[in-house]
């Protein structure tokens, strides 16, 4: 890989990088909304370093057969010297000898053993490049949501809720309903319709499905799943995001459960969407 290449390379890395956070909301797959201006200030530094880069290689002339002659010449100057002489001496007969032809054969394979331009493991750079414009992997959806559970609920005594007021159903985040069911003292759910927005996850329980939403605290990478159980309603195609009404049902244990226990409502109402572009909580 020669200069020329690298410096491409560079530059659309950063193209790929500045395609998905200043010109579309593609980051918001993989990050949280924050880093939107540090993605964009890094693409637009690895997009003026690889133009500097490729600027400096044209005006230099760096081919890939110019810079090889020119490697050649710097890490052999002696074998140009030797030339030039040759050229004013008579030949000698002994030189056309098969010691003669042996060292010259000897000179001409040492001049070319060596390795031009940088390490072939540099073109891995171009996988992120491919990846964005090829491929352009989603946010996680059911798939990772089924294969992980919610962290078990935290003792939050010290946490204040907000209470609920007006009339009608109370939109809200998957947190925030599950803090108010696990935690809310003052029971602030019961009786209140709830609108809940999340993508369908089924669940192994007959009669039910999962109203889902992945929470990051950084990027996709640190992302679990928040789950609340529907019940009363017909389970649409998982991935599909939905706005769901209906009302908390308490929960009761008379026994020590085992694994994660996801709040439940009783669903009421069920509404198609489009898939946000916010995918994450």
């Amino acid at each position: 890989m020669n200069r020329v290449t690298q410096n491409l390379v560079l530059t659309l890395l950063g193209c790929a990088v500045l395609r998905i956070s200043a010109f579309s909301t593609t980051y918001l797959n993989y990050v949280k909304p924050g880093f939107r201006p540090f993605l964009i200030g890094a693409g637009a530094v690895l997009v003026v370093l690889g133009l500097i880069g490729l600027f400096q290689a044209s005006r230099a002339g760096d081919t890939p057969a110019e810079q090889g002659a020119q490697d050649d010449t710097h890490d052999h100057p002696d074998a140009h010297e030797h030339a030039h002489a040759s050229e004013h001496e008579p030949p000698d007969a002994g030189e056309h000898g098969p010691e003669g032809n042996g060292g010259a054969g000897d000179g001409h394979d040492h001049g070319h053993d060596h390795a031009h331009g940088g390490p072939r493991v540099a073109w891995l750079l171009c996988l992120p490049v491919f990846a964005i414009f090829l491929i352009a992997p989603p946010a996680l959806g059911s798939f990772a949501a089924s294969r992980d559970d919610t962290p078990p609920p935290r003792d939050q005594t010290l946490s204040s809720f907000t209470p609920l007021t007006g009339t009608g159903a109370v939109e809200m985040t998957l947190g925030d309903f599950i803090g108010r069911a696990w935690d809310d003292d003052k029971k602030s759910l019961t009786g209140r319709e709830v609108k809940l927005t999340g993508f369908v996850t089924p669940a192994k329980k007959k009669g039910q499905w999962y109203v889902t939403r992945m929470q990051i605290a950084c990027c996709a990478a640190d992302a679990f799943p928040l789950k609340v159980a529907v019940r009363g309603l017909q389970e649409p195609p998982a991935d599909t995001w939905v706005e769901v009404t209906g009302t908390w049902i308490p929960q009761t244990f008379g026994k020590m459960t085992t694994g994660v226990v996801y709040p439940q409502i009783t669903g009421k109402s069920l509404i198609r969407i489009d898939t946000p572009d916010e995918q994450y909580e």
